[in-house]
Order: structure tokens, then sequence, then C-alpha cells
């Protein structure tokens, strides 16, 4: 098995197998915009049944109760979007609010402020304690139903910065400033940490949830032992599923060690739906908001919560399912040189090429498959730059978990308002790379010293992924 994934040292052709970056579940690059939406190659006619019902509820517009629809309604009463694709843009990334009247944007403002480890935590090393804001609870919801305030709007200036790059050549960056304006219920608390998100890509999750925690472990060098300044380090989360300590891997710092538990975290916090892991009605609300609680709701009907367990096994199943796409060209000289230059730029010292996923007989389509994400999914320190200050599990306000890059170079035929890194900051692959720092400085640097050519085929290498 070390063999198979071991990195490359041979940059003349394509490596065996690379052209099927999810292994025998990848499916042919489309050229339009549903590139992210196919369904693993591999699956049953029946999986393929269970996968286009799992896509309706992941489609499905949430309405608000009580309502003659009863399996749709129960939205909210505070939500951030009404439906999951909403915000997974095409299955994609979503996009930045456009001015102070948007109507949807696929982003929104994590809160917390410091608290102690939750009890069933407390052993681990290092964990960072955590609560919600007394008031705004756990994120900052933007939409709500006549008669209720909606918690904030979501403000987003930008300043620019210019960045010297070899050969005469500058890059623009654009550097965010965010604010909760116009808030419903009174001031943050004063010790609030505020943290932007962007919806992620969804393709190929199930795969990364197959990937053996042994094999993720084996990358973890938190005393950068081997002195090359990477120190990887892995997020540790509570099951709600399992009632036990996981490996994070989902989520930009790794807080969720579950795809079935960061669905069901997401249909309560984004769209305020009741689920059996998040059973509250009322979603994110807290004590302090009254009206909010005692809303109308979608409970307590044959579902049981407003989405039963059935339904979330669909939903599940939908997100291990969304294929990543074949590569292209990944015979092309300029790929080939580009692939060489990401090499030695020391990207895959956090970016890791290959796995293989372990042998699962209940989801043989995600079993021992040769799989090329390009993550480690460990957290690594990012930098100040990127730094949102606010603490997640073992996950600093500077770590942020290494995202894969299978699929990038489709992100913008996916969704053309995509842009890059969790809050969308970066409008191209050039932008988000030198917003690298902390561990990633030498390959930012790296980069920076490129000619123009070479650092167009590295990122050329890039698109082709």
């Amino acid at each position: 098995m070390a063999n198979v994934t071991a990195a490359t040292q041979d940059f003349t052709a394509p490596e065996a197998f690379e052209d099927n970056p999810g292994g025998s579940t990848t499916v042919r690059a489309r050229r339009d915009d549903e590139a992210f939406s196919q369904h693993s190659a591999n699956l049953s006619f029946e999986q393929e049944l269970e996968f286009k019902l799992g896509n309706g509820l992941f489609k499905k517009i949430w309405v608000f109760a009580p309502a003659s629809t009863l399996a749709s309604d129960g939205l909210g009463p505070l939500y951030n979007a009404r439906s999951c694709q909403r915000c997974h843009i095409k299955d994609g990334r979503g996009a930045t609010p456009k001015g102070p009247d948007y109507r949807s944007a696929s982003m929104f403002l994590r809160i917390s402020t410091p608290g102690e480890p939750p009890q069933n935590l407390q052993a681990v090393t290092d964990y960072i304690g955590t609560a919600p804001d007394p008031t705004y609870g756990g994120q900052l919801q933007d939409f709500s139903p006549p008669g209720i305030a909606p918690e904030y709007r979501l403000g987003v200036d930008y300043s620019t910065r210019s960045i010297p790059l070899a050969g005469g050549e500058t890059a623009e960056l654009r550097i965010p400033s965010y604010s909760a304006a116009e808030l419903g219920y009174g001031p943050l608390h004063p010790d609030a940490m505020l943290s932007p998100r962007m919806a992620p890509p969804m393709i190929g999750l199930g795969l990364l949830e197959a990937i053996s925690t042994a094999d993720i472990l084996a990358n973890v060098d938190e005393g950068d032992s081997n002195g090359d300044g990477i120190s990887g380090r892995a997020n540790l989360s509570w099951s709600r599923e399992y009632q036990q300590i996981m490996l994070g891997r989902f989520g930009y710092k790794a807080g969720m060690p579950t795809l079935h538990q960061q669905s069901a975290a997401a249909f309560s916090g984004d769209i305020g739906i009741s689920t059996p892991l998040f059973p509250s009605p009322a979603g994110d609300c807290t004590a302090a908001q009254t009206r909010c609680l005692s809303a109308p709701h979608g409970d307590g009907d044959v579902r049981g919560s407003e989405i039963d367990q059935a339904n979330m096994d669909l939903v599940t199943f939908y997100s291990r399912n969304l294929a990543v796409p074949a590569r292209r060209d990944s015979d092309d000289a300029q790929v080939l040189r580009g692939k060489e230059l990401f090499y030695a730029s020391g990207c895959t010292s956090c970016h890791t090429p290959k796995f293989v996923t372990q042998r699962l007989a209940d989801r043989p389509e995600n079993s021992f498959q040769l799989i090329w994400p390009y993550s480690d999914l460990l957290l690594h320190d990012m930098g100040e730059g990127l730094a949102d200050n606010r603490p997640e599990g073992r996950a600093t306000g500077r770590e942020w978990r290494t995202a894969p890059l299978w699929g990038i170079g489709l992100t913008k035929q996916v969704n053309p308002d995509a842009t890059y890194l969790h809050d969308g900051r970066a409008r191209s692959l050039l932008e988000a790379i030198l917003w690298h720092g902390g561990e990633a400085k030498p390959a930012r640097d790296h980069v920076i010293s490129l000619s123009p050519d070479d650092r167009a085929t590295l990122i050329r290498f890039l698109e082709s992924l």
C-alpha cells in the first residue's frame, strides 16, 4: 500500500490511474454546470434511485409551518437558506453577498465565546473550550418569517493590497472586513468571536469519510519531528451518532466527524430543520429569543422531527456519492511540468496527493479505492493573514484543515460567481496561494519566486485537477 500512495518522482508522464481521482466512482468531466452533480459511477441501479431521492431532499425548498405540505414545513424560524442547494450552488462552492440588499448568500458568520470543554471532551489534549453566544447561538441567521426579526445583516467590505511577484508581475489581494449589521436582538456578547464560512463543494465526501483514521493520523507531526516546518494536527470531536470521540474530517477546521452529523448540523443551523441528531424544532434559537422559540414548527406529525431518519439517510447517501470528475489533460506537457513545480514548491507537504480508502462491507462503492484528494485532512497554522482568531475543538484561531483540491479546476464552470478559501476572498487560484502563510509560507514564497511562465504552468496543473 505504501508503494501505491508514495509521492512520485517521475513527472514525464501521468501516474497510473491518475485520471480517475475518485477511483471507480469517477465520472466523465462534463463541460457544463452539472459537473459536480453526478452520482458515483459504480452505483447499482437501486443506489441510483437512492441518490436521486437524496438529491430531491438536497434541493427541497422548505416552507414555514404550519403548511398544507407537511413533508416540507418547519423552515426556521431563523435561517440562512431555504435549501441545501441554495448555499452549495450546483453542488459546488457558494458565492459572497452582492450588495446590502442580497436575498440569498452562501455565507454566514459562526459565533462563539470562550468557555470550558464539554464533559465528554475534557480528556482531549489541547481541546479549546467555547460556548455559543448567549443571545445569538452558534451562528448568525439573516432571514426569518414575518413578525420575527432576523438576527443580522452580513456586511462585507474589501480593501486591496498588491503583492510583487518575480518577473515584474504583481497580484492584488482582497482583504475582507466583516460586520454583523442590523442586529435584531441587541449587542453581541463582549467576548464574541466571529468567523465567516463559505459553502464548500460537495464532491468526493464519501471517499474522504472512507479513508482510515490510521492513515490520516500517520501524517500527524505536531512537534515537527522531521524538521520540514510542517506540523499537521488532528482535530477531535464528539460523535452524536456513535457517542464517542472521533477524528474530525469535515468543515473548514475539521470540526465534524461524519457526513451524517455534518448534514444534520447544517439542517439545524442553516435551515432551522430538526433532525434526530439535532432535535430542536427552533434550530439555533436561544432562550433569549422567545418569539422564535414559540413560533409554529413542523415537529410532532408523522415524521417525528421535521426531517426524519429515513430521509436523513437519503441526504447522507447523496452527500457521500457526489462523484469527482475525471482529470483533464493529465498527459499535457505543461500540466506535467506544473505538477513537478507543485511538488517542488512543497505544496504536497499538506496537500497529500493519494490515499487508498479502507475496505467497507456496507459501502462497497467507497471501499478500497485509490483516490487523489490532494489533502491530508489535518490542521495547519496558515498564518495571521488567514486567521479568524476563533478556535474550534483543537483548532486554534490560526489553524485550518487542508482543503481537498480535486475538481478545483471546474469551480467556476459550475458556478461562475464562485471564489476560493473559507470566506471567498480569493478570486483566483493564484490569489488563494498568495494568502497562504504560517506553515505554508515557504511554499507561497517559492511560488512568488517562480518566473511568470512557471507560475502560469503551476496554475495550469491545478486547473487540470
